[in-house]
């Protein structure tokens, strides 16, 4: 099953990437978000499954 990190900006989806696990995609995300919050201006991140169910999601302070 393949899980999608999708990363959002104020105007919207401004990245998506695929993993095939969904722990390696909850780390991802949680690793980079201060990273792509500084460079990328994200405000909000989510990992969803195949089906399109949310599995975690992860917004700035």
């Amino acid at each position: 099953m393949a899980y999608t990190v999708s990363w959002y900006g104020r105007q919207g989806i401004v990245d998506k990437m695929t993993f095939d696990a969904e722990k390696v995609a909850k780390d991802h995300a949680i690793s980079m978000f201060q990273t792509r919050n500084g460079d990328d201006g994200i405000v909000s991140d989510e990992v969803r499954k195949d089906d399109g169910a949310v599995v975690f999601s992860h917004a700035e302070n």
